[in-house]
């Protein structure tokens, strides 16, 4: 007999219910840890915007620009807008602070000059790489214990997830148009 006959026959429910109920709880238990790991994805966020001396929305939009650029597809103004939540105007007054610190630039695409693109200053991936190096060294150290087809397995549970909350907030948007204030009343 296996965990879910087990599971059934404690319960006095068919199978199909109480496997419905060991995913049910399985997701509980790995929504928490994934709201765990969202904390410490925010705090550590937040201390590199206090060690670069800037707001943490500025960092975060650096952050969001050099990944981008790592990947080979830098972000336009628009696509940043969509990256952080934040209005047109108020990504165009940051990206304004940015750039007059140093820290990104844009560049007109070669082919269509009308494509505006985002760059980090070459100090920001510095930086950057001083500040996580030593937490990406334990990443991967903690990484290792693990077999190379179980970290592809969690690649690909972690895209699907994330797949099935972009259609969730997609098909969200659609039913229910966004507000344009936020929880506390302020426009964005």
């Amino acid at each position: 007999m296996d965990r879910a006959d087990r599971v059934a026959e404690e319960k006095g429910e068919g199978v199909e219910e109480a496997v419905r109920d060991d995913v049910a709880e399985q997701r509980e238990r790995l929504m928490e840890s994934l709201r765990i790991y969202g904390g410490h994805y925010a705090e550590l966020s937040r201390r590199f915007a206090a060690w670069l001396g800037l707001h943490s929305t500025d960092a975060t939009a650096v952050l969001e620009i050099a990944a981008a650029e790592e990947r080979g597809t830098p972000l336009s103004p628009a696509r940043l807008s969509e990256r952080i939540s934040l209005s047109s105007g108020a990504t165009t007054a940051l990206l304004n602070r940015l750039e007059a610190a140093g820290h990104i630039t844009r560049a007109r695409d070669h082919s269509d000059r009308r494509i505006v693109t985002l760059h980090s200053g070459g100090h920001i991936q510095e930086r950057a790489d001083e500040f996580f190096g030593p937490l990406a060294n334990r990443l991967d150290a903690s990484m290792s214990h693990f077999p190379p087809q179980f970290l592809e397995q969690v690649e690909t549970f972690m895209a699907d997830l994330n797949t099935t909350m972009d259609s969730h907030l997609t098909e969200q948007d659609a039913v229910t148009p966004r507000s344009p204030h936020t929880p506390d009343g302020r426009t964005p």
